[in-house]
């Protein structure tokens, strides 16, 4: 994509932000990485008249690998602290579930994440209708007390809805102290820190995330009292094993949020070889009628879980009920009031 056009995506988002007029905008980058997205949230944010800066982050020592919740301005105080004096801070570094993220909000500052790949960017623009439909679906996900999640495969899981806050992430951040991830379209929350118990079966084609690829043999996962106490299967449960052990910390095996996604510009196969651009795998959680499950910390929610080891798992045909009443079924979006046109997943 050419400058000129990622430039006018920004806008774009820009617009749907809420962004005006003399507002403070802050593009973080960190090393060499994504100064494009920072040349062209420059330029759109300087038409709407908005006070733009840019705050480059030291890139990280090269043997550093990427941990959630880790970021380069843990030992940057003075840059926190101008982040926490801006409306907005657009993202491209991600931040997410790191304690400067958590300061930077508290302190009514909206963010937008933007680290997928400008292709992406512009096939899942934000729209008024996936805000209106997500809102509608985190409405009804705040005032379940229980979700049940099932499938062919043999998923049968049950979590307790007492404890966390719903989260909406419709690609688009106008309220202070919000954060949304560009692109995104799903709702999630967390089961009570004892309430979550079952067995999930990852199937064949769901995906395992940070891992960027698609499960060959099922995974079976037991949980009881919201902790995983065992996981089954062939060569992709011992790719999880091996993964989580190397945290060495037994808090990776506590479960996470969980929701559904609902945007249907998200597609079910881009992580193909040849078809999948980079990035961090934003589609995949977000494509239409999936049910995805996460393991590890819930402090993103408000919970005391802080680890490190986290994983992300959208699942195909499964079914979703809240408080029995269905809202996903064999992977399809059934409940009318957030029902969008699907596209060819």
């Amino acid at each position: 994509m050419d400058q000129a056009s990622f430039t006018e995506i920004c806008l774009h988002q820009l617009k749907m932000s809420a962004v005006h007029e003399g507002e403070r905008l802050i593009v973080l980058t960190q090393g060499g990485d994504r100064l494009d997205y920072a040349d062209a949230f420059m330029a759109a944010g300087q038409r709407l008249g908005a006070r733009m800066y840019h705050l480059r982050l030291p890139a990280p020592p090269p043997a550093a690998g990427w941990n959630v919740g880790v970021t380069g301005l843990a030992a940057l105080p003075d840059a926190v602290e101008a982040l926490k004096n801006c409306d907005m801070l657009i993202d491209c570094v991600f931040l997410l579930f790191s304690p400067e993220q958590f300061a930077i909000q508290a302190a009514g500052t909206r963010i937008l994440t933007a680290v997928e790949p400008p292709a992406l960017l512009a096939r899942m623009l934000p729209s008024r209708e996936l805000r209106e439909k997500v809102e509608i679906g985190a409405k009804f996900l705040s005032d379940a007390k229980t979700m049940r999640i099932t499938s062919p495969h043999g998923t049968d899981v049950t979590y307790k809805l007492n404890t966390y806050p719903t989260v909406a992430e419709y690609a688009c951040t106008d309220t202070p102290g919000r954060w949304d991830h560009w692109p995104s379209g799903f709702v999630f929350t967390g089961g009570d820190d004892d309430g979550v118990d079952g067995k999930i079966v990852v199937a064949p084609g769901d995906v395992l995330l940070p891992q960027n690829i698609y499960v060959r043999e099922p995974i079976v996962y037991t949980i009881e009292k919201g902790w995983i106490v065992d996981i089954r299967g062939g060569l992709d449960a011992d790719l999880v094993k091996s993964y989580m052990a190397d945290f060495a910390d037994p808090r990776g095996m506590g479960m996470s949020h969980v929701g559904w996604g609902m945007n249907p510009d998200a597609k079910w196969h881009r992580m193909t070889p040849g078809e999948f651009p980079g990035g961090m795998g934003m589609e995949p959680r977000s494509f239409y009628g999936n049910v995805m499950f996460s393991t590890g910390p819930n402090n993103e929610l408000g919970g005391k879980n802080d680890t490190a080891c986290h994983l992300d798992i959208p699942m195909r045909n499964c079914s979703l009920f809240l408080d029995d009443r269905p809202i996903v079924i064999d992977g399809d979006i059934v409940a009318e009031d957030i029902q969008m046109n699907r596209k060819h997943a």
